[in-house]
C-alpha cells in the first residue's frame, strides 16, 4: 500500500458558496505581491507611483483576459459534447458563452496570458514609462513567476490540471476529480508551484545582486526558459487537457512551451554578447 495523501481541500470559503472562493483569493495574493515587488523595483530605478497604478491596470488586464481566452482557444471544449439522447455531458464554451467570464470556476492558461502580457506591456513602455520594451519585460519577470506560483496552487485547491496515475509515495488522490476511482495522481500542480517559486529566487537573484537589470533581456529570457522549460518537461507527467493531446507525441501545453523557451535562449545570448547599460 503507498502511502498517499488524501487531498479532499475544497476551495470554498462559505459552504453552499461558489464565491468568494479560494482559489480568487490565491490568484488575488499573488497579484499584490506582485504589485508590491514591482513598486520595489521602481523605486530603485525613479520611476513614480503614477505610472505603477497604470502598469498595475495593463497587468490584471492583460494576465485575467489573456488566460481565460488562452484556455477557452487552446483547451476548449469549443462545443457541446452530447449522448445519444442529446443530454450535455460536457458543455463547450462556444455553445455557452456566458461560461467564457466565469473565471472562479477555473480554467487558465499560462501561454494565453504570455501572449497577452506581451500585447499589454509592449503598449505600456510605449505609452507610459516610455522605456525600451525588454526594460518593463525584465522588471515584470520575478513578479510574474510568483504570481504563477500563487495561480498554480489554485488549480491544487480546485482539484484540476491534475497528473497521470502514479505510484510515488508523495501521490495525492484528488476525491474531488477521482470521485470513485480514487486513482493516486501526480501533484502537478504543486511540482509546477514548486518550479516558479525557485525561478523566482534567482530571478530577484539576478536583478538585486547580479545587477542582470543593466543587460537587457537577460532577466526575461532566464523567466522564459525557466518556467516554459520546467512547464515542457511536468507535462510528461500531466494529463492532456484536450481530446487531441492523447494523440499527439507532445501535448498542446508543450507545444506551445518549445518556441517561448527558444525565445529565451535568443534573449540570455543576446544581452551576454552585447555591453552593459550605463
Amino acid at each position: 500500500m503507498i502511502g498517499v495523501i488524501n487531498w479532499d481541500m475544497s476551495s470554498e470559503l462559505i459552504d453552499g458558496w461558489k464565491t468568494p472562493n479560494l482559489y480568487g483569493l490565491l490568484f488575488v495574493s499573488g497579484l499584490i505581491m506582485g504589485y508590491f515587488l514591482v513598486k520595489k523595483m521602481f523605486k530603485k530605478e525613479g520611476i513614480g507611483e503614477k505610472e505603477l497604478d497604470k502598469l498595475v491596470l495593463y497587468v490584471v488586464a492583460g494576465t485575467i483576459i489573456g488566460a481565460r481566452l488562452g484556455h477557452v482557444f487552446f483547451y476548449g471544449p469549443y462545443w457541446d459534447t452530447l449522448d445519444a439522447e442529446g443530454v450535455v455531458l460536457d458543455p463547450g464554451y462556444f455553445s455557452h458563452p456566458g461560461d467564457i467570464i466565469k473565471i472562479w470556476e477555473g480554467g487558465l492558461a499560462s501561454h494565453g496570458a504570455a501572449v497577452m502580457l506581451l500585447v499589454m506591456l509592449f503598449f505600456y513602455s510605449k505609452k507610459v514609462v516610455h522605456k525600451p520594451f525588454l526594460w518593463i519585460l525584465d522588471i515584470i519577470s520575478a513578479p510574474i513567476a510568483i504570481a504563477a506560483m500563487f495561480i498554480r496552487l489554485g488549480n491544487l485547491v480546485n482539484h484540476e490540471i491534475v497528473g497521470d496515475p502514479t505510484t510515488v509515495p508523495w501521490a495525492f488522490i484528488f476525491s474531488r476529480y477521482d470521485e470513485e476511482t480514487h486513482t493516486p495522481r501526480h501533484p502537478t500542480q504543486l511540482y509546477e508551484a514548486i518550479c516558479y517559486l525557485i525561478a523566482f529566487g534567482i530571478l530577484m537573484f539576478m536583478y538585486w545582486k547580479k545587477d542582470l537589470w543593466n543587460k537587457p533581456g537577460v532577466i526575461f529570457g532566464t523567466f522564459l526558459i525557466f518556467i516554459f522549460g520546467s512547464r515542457f518537461f511536468i507535462e510528461f507527467l500531466k494529463l492532456g487537457q484536450t481530446a487531441r493531446d492523447f494523440n499527439l507525441p507532445i501535448n498542446t501545453g508543450q507545444i506551445l512551451s518549445i518556441p517561448l523557451v527558444l525565445v529565451g535562449i535568443y534573449l540570455v545570448w543576446k544581452g551576454l554578447t552585447k555591453k552593459e547599460l550605463a
